[in-house]
């Protein structure tokens, strides 16, 4: 699978992110800087990462989403290729209109820097067939504003077509206020648009995936898509 990793000026995450997609598939992703106007030829997976994209000003992700290079990456979505947002990487995606929604301030006005768990809810998409349906896995957070919000008749669409494909909840896998740390609608930590080729993840797994460092729990998201990738091929 071919990749490429979205650069805007205040994102920190990109090399984070390109270790992990070539730790895991063993390739190098393109590097695409936000004034391009168009993809590399051949990427099969377009990534936004995290960061602070020109200093959060206005709204997190909102002069992203009007980059140079978000013409291509909507272009890409809409013919039914891969995108995934990374925390700003997902503020951008919902500022863009690439999935409904916005992520807020979280309910108690603070920046949070820790580890989380997340229920996968789903393993029949790309973007978690790398784990099993109902696996409790650990990843970091690192945002302000991470705090998912949509209106009712949007939240309904979520649950009853199974868009949500993490939750933030307690290490035993359940469903508690205490561990839906930033408030967000349903504890939804993860999305997928309609057509289920865009996600957007606030936690961080490509921070988790080498075992020199640390937990390996965001492997498996690589990993399925990588999978995903080379059936599709």
């Amino acid at each position: 699978m071919k990749s490429a990793v979205i650069v805007f000026p205040g994102i920190n995450r990109e090399r984070d992110m390109a270790r992990a997609l070539s730790l895991v598939s063993g390739r190098e992703p393109e590097m695409v800087w936000h004034a391009a106007t168009a993809l590399p030829a051949g990427i099969d997976l377009v990534v936004l990462p995290g960061g602070f994209s020109y200093g959060d000003y206005l709204r997190c992700g909102a002069i992203a989403a009007r980059a140079p290079i978000m013409d291509a990456v909507r272009a890409h979505a809409g013919k039914g290729a891969l995108v995934l947002g990374i925390c700003n990487g997902f503020q951008i995606l919902c500022e863009a209109g690439l999935l409904p929604g916005v992520l807020m301030r979280n309910t108690r006005l603070k920046f949070i820097c820790k580890e989380v768990h997340l229920r996968v809810e789903r393993s029949d998409t790309p973007f978690t067939r790398g784990y099993n349906a109902g696996d409790v896995v650990r990843m970091p957070v690192a945002h302000g504003e991470g705090n998912y919000i949509a209106d009712e008749a949007t939240i309904a669409r979520l649950e009853g077509e199974g868009r949500v494909l993490f939750r933030y909840v307690a290490p035993d896998g359940s469903l508690d206020p205490e561990f839906n740390f930033n408030g967000a609608t349903h504890a939804m930590a993860g999305i997928v648009n309609e057509g289920g080729n865009v996600m957007g993840l606030m936690p961080h797994p490509e921070n988790h995936v080498d075992p020199a460092i640390g937990p390996t729990d965001g492997r498996g998201l690589f990993a399925g898509l990588m999978e995903h990738g080379s059936r599709a091929a």
